[in-house]
């Protein structure tokens, strides 16, 4: 009887484990900090791994990871063509009126860039990234932030002159084949509201926070002549199989700019695997890192420092969303595109 019963029993974990080890649905991938992703040899990456860096070298100091629009270009002139808005993109120019007083301002803009690299054990002609832009789709990424469709008529640099700086020279925006166009909205979490309430009242006539992230974006599978340009960025000799992004080219605060950008090629001598490139770009306002000594005079907000809150440094980042700094945000953005890619 109990070798009857061992017999039967036998066969079950060994096809639980078989049916589990070809699941593509337990894929989770974790990130790894390296120093750079750019040369990095695909091959060296391990299963369900991201290599990851945002060039935080000092993450003691709140700024650490951000460098000025200006110095990014000059020192990394492909990332600041493709990763910016457009390739043509300046800091902005616009006039401000202030008690009545129309007067030009050039606006200074601080940089995060997150690099990713990791490997999806599929070919790269079998992943089909029409599927992944979608809103549902990026709904999936983050559940906490909200998104509608757009009509591409009321982007707001389409439609508002006072925002005419954010227009493309080429193009206007959500007007290119095949581009979904959305509306999003990110209440902020925990204590960041009431932070942000708190902070209002020293605001002396100037403009308030908003308790929330609003922002507009085009999301698209570029075509394969803009797809290929991408090698300048990856650095690996093979070709682009294909690439998505999202572009947010419109914020109600604090930033200026955004960009998700995924490239997926084929891995050198192995069909059958792809790696994926994935960048995360935000174009900060430098006056918000700036507002420093109206905080710290008040001990509540002495670490409502937007340049701490930001690089998720500050006692009121919470979650796993942007109230938990950029950096958390970029990383979870990532690893989620990543497991959908493999699970898909």
């Amino acid at each position: 009887m109990r070798d009857s019963l061992t017999a039967r029993l036998r066969p079950v974990p060994l096809v639980l484990a078989a049916a589990l080890a070809a699941s593509p649905a337990l894929a989770e991938y974790r990130t790894k900090d390296v120093p750079a992703v750019t040369g990095l040899d695909p091959g060296t990456i391990a299963p369900n791994t991201i290599a990851f860096t945002d060039h935080r070298d000092n993450p003691a100091s709140p700024e650490s990871g951000l460098v000025p629009f200006t110095e990014w270009g000059k020192r990394s002139p492909a990332q600041k063509a493709l990763l910016s808005p457009h390739p043509a993109y300046v800091e902005p120019d616009y006039v401000q009126t202030v008690n009545g007083v129309a007067k030009p301002r050039h606006e200074a803009l601080k940089v995060y860039v997150a690099e990713a690299r990791f490997i999806v054990p599929r070919p790269a002609d079998r992943i089909d990234l029409k599927r992944f832009a979608t809103i549902p789709f990026v709904s999936r990424m983050d559940p906490a932030i909200k998104h509608k469709p757009l009509s591409p008529a009321d982007a707001t640099p389409t439609k508002d002159p006072a925002a005419a700086f954010a227009r493309r020279p080429d193009r206007p925006w959500c007007e290119a084949p095949d581009t979904t166009c959305i509306e999003s909205r990110y209440d902020l979490e925990g204590k960041l509201p009431l932070g942000v309430k708190l902070a209002n009242k020293l605001e002396d006539g100037a403009k308030k926070i908003a308790e929330f992230v609003s922002f507009q974006s085009e999301l698209r599978v570029l075509p394969p002549d803009e797809a290929a340009k991408l090698v300048q960025l990856t650095k690996i000799e093979a070709p682009v199989a294909g690439a998505m992004e999202q572009n947010i080219f419109w914020v109600n605060q604090i930033l200026r700019f955004g960009k998700f950008l995924a490239v997926l090629q084929p891995v050198a001598n192995d069909p059958n695997r792809t790696v994926v490139t994935a960048y995360m770009t935000l174009g900060i306002k430098a006056d918000v890192l700036d507002r420093k000594k109206e905080y710290e005079r008040v001990p509540v907000l002495r670490n409502l420092l937007p340049a701490q809150v930001l690089m998720g440094n500050s006692s009121f980042n919470t979650g796993t969303s942007i109230s938990a700094g950029l950096p958390t945000y970029a990383r979870n953005r990532i690893a989620a595109f990543a497991d959908a890619l493999a699970k898909e």
